[in-house]
Parts: structure tokens; sequence; C-alpha cells
């Protein structure tokens, strides 16, 4: 976990000292506020990164935060801490995406046990976010044509059918997917149809 950066929300400040003594003793960088809107004001984007968030605070709750982060295409797991044994609350930001949601007082074991976990889902995150954004670069390279061609190959549509579709010759579609081929750097259909998918093309 060395390196990573860990936030803090919560608006205890005794239970902000107590997690980053113990988050600091793993070589973590640990960043703390005192209020979700604090959070908001001064977040800057880390690589390796989640937050422990309160989701009872006054002003913004964790619930809200998290809702306001998803609206923001901040990709940042999380993890909620409460003082209620709140179910319903707890299903509702796991089915949100957080990555655990612990009741205080919380082992120091288990916590860290969730920022791992959380640690891992940046780095996927951060990892699909590159291909996302490497697959939507090819895409963007290529002529609308090519672009309408490619939407329909990976529907599976033969070329005379593209063709037919499209209004152009049997031999023009093929030139048009050799060169797709080459600009996106597929090898196969399946490979053109996950560049696609990444990129965001739609038929």
């Amino acid at each position: 976990m060395n390196g990573a950066t860990v936030f803090v929300v919560d608006d205890d400040p005794a239970v902000r000292d107590s997690l980053e003594l113990l988050l600091e003793q793993e070589d973590l960088v640990v960043l703390t506020f005192d209020s979700a809107e604090a959070f908001l004001a001064g977040y800057r984007r880390a690589p390796r990164s989640c937050a422990i968030v309160d989701i009872r605070m006054n002003g913004m709750n964790g619930i809200q935060l998290q809702a306001e982060l998803s609206r923001r295409g901040t990709l940042m797991p999380l993890i909620f801490l409460t003082g209620h044994g709140d179910i319903p609350l707890s299903v509702r930001a796991i089915k949100a995406g957080a990555v655990d949601f612990l009741t205080k007082p919380v082992m120091g074991s288990a916590l860290l046990t969730s920022v791992a976990a959380a640690l891992r889902e940046s780095e996927r995150l951060s990892l699909q976010a590159e291909a996302h954004q490497t697959a939507a670069t090819k895409v963007a390279s290529l002529t609308e044509r090519e672009r309408e061609v490619m939407a329909l190959a990976v529907e599976g549509l033969p070329n005379k059918e593209i063709a037919r579709h499209l209004g152009i010759s049997h031999r023009t579609v093929e030139i048009h997917k050799a060169r797709i081929m080459h600009k996106t750097g597929a090898d196969t259909l399946l490979d053109l149809a996950r560049i696609a998918e990444a990129g965001g093309l739609r038929p």
C-alpha cells in the first residue's frame, strides 16, 4: 500500500486523528477533511487512492458525497463508516459502488483490510479508464464513414449487408475495414468489438 493516498472525511476530530495515525503507520499518504464540502473543495486526483467517509455528517452526508462524486465522474472507491447500524443505508451505499461499510468503533485490522481492497479497486479503475481513453482515441482517428462501417461490423453484419445498408460497394467496405483494422491495431473482429465498446462507439 506504500505511497497510496487515503482521504478521510469525518466531522469527528478524534476519529480523523486515530485513522490518520493508523494509516500513516502503513506508509500511506493521509489527507483529512472535516466535511464533505471541504473534501470536494480540496480534492485533487491521486493515482492510487480511496476515501474513508463518515455516513452521517453535518451538511452533506456520505451518501450525498458518493452521489456527487459519481456525478462528477470521479472514480474513487469509498469505504463508509457509521456509528449507526443502518442496514438500508449500507445496502444503498454498496449498491452505489461502495467497497465496504463498517460500523464504529472499527477494528484497525478490519479497516486496513478494506483499505487494501479499495486500493486494488482503484488500480483496476485506473487501468479501465486508461483503456477507455486509448480506445476512444483510436475511434476518434477514424473517418465518419469508417466509424459507420466499424459499428455495423461489430454488430456482426457481413460485408454485403454493410454495403447495402450504407449504399456503397462490397469492395469499398473491404477497403474501409482494412483501414479500420490498421488504425485501431485490432487483429480480429473480437478485438475490434472490444475497442468499439471501450471507445463508446454505438451503431
